[in-house]
């Protein structure tokens, strides 16, 4: 377990048709949340999010806003102690075709109204919260 809490991004995409992207994955106990990860030294939080999407689902997202600042401190959704700062964004992607890599085992594409009949972490359960109250109304990672 670190010392210091972890720094992270994730974002719930939105597709040219409207749909918003949601995986599964052991690290969060088989729910279902959304792509992301820690920044590296040195990255940007715009670049940490453009390459952790390219590297768990090879998809080109584009218009990101701001979204949340959640913390999550030894969850039990999580696979292991850790304690997180979790930068969330709501961001679109050009097309619907995924390629997850090995950190996540399923992946669905679902309008708003399906999307809470997932069994999803706090913290995307959250941020789709987030979004059905605000949309991309926040202001662009610039």
């Amino acid at each position: 377990m670190s010392q210091y809490p972890l720094a992270t991004v994730g974002a719930l995409i939105v597709s040219p048709q409207d749909r918003l992207l949601f995986i599964r994955t052991h690290k969060w106990r088989n729910y279902w949340g959304v792509p992301g990860g820690k920044i590296d030294y040195g990255e940007s939080i715009k670049q940490a999010l453009i390459r952790e999407f390219k590297e768990e689902t090879n998809l080109t997202i584009h218009d990101i806003h701001w979204g949340p600042v959640q913390e999550s401190i030894l969850s039990p959704e999580f696979h292991k102690p850790a304690h997180f700062i979790l930068l969330n964004f709501i961001a679109r992607s050009t097309t619907e075709t995924v390629t997850l890599n090995n950190e996540a085992q399923h992946y669905r594409w679902l309008h708003n109204h399906d999307a809470t009949t997932l069994n999803l972490n706090t913290p995307t359960r959250h941020l789709l919260e987030f979004y059905q109250t605000h949309g991309f109304s926040t202001p662009v990672v610039t």
